[in-house]
């Protein structure tokens, strides 16, 4: 259970990311209350992950999983430009974090 509220709480650092970069320095509404709870429910989602995966572990695979989705969503929304090379990257990182979660034993 612990892996996949990490996980969800992964997802949630790309949302709040995100929602950080549209709310123009906290002078949008919607996108700025977006960061808070992304923020709050992702931080809070870490701290009852790292309760059973170890620190460096969990930190890890959750910037990873956050870094990844945020590179994507924003090739995907046309905020960034894609390249191979970025895509290389982000399938380079996503290995590593399957890695880790599968010599943590």
């Amino acid at each position: 259970m612990a892996w996949v509220i990490l996980i969800a709480s992964g997802v949630l650092e790309a949302v709040w990311a995100t929602a950080l970069g549209k709310s123009e320095g906290f002078s949008r509404l919607w996108p700025s209350v977006i960061f808070f709870a992304g923020l709050v429910a992702s931080m809070g989602g870490l701290a009852l992950a790292m309760r059973s995966i170890p620190i460096g572990t969990a930190y890890a695979v959750w910037v990873g999983i956050g870094a990844a989705l945020t590179v994507g969503w924003s090739m995907i929304s046309g905020d960034s430009t894609v390249s191979w090379v970025k895509l290389a990257l982000i399938v380079g990182l996503i290995g590593c974090v399957v890695g880790l979660k599968l010599v943590d034993h």
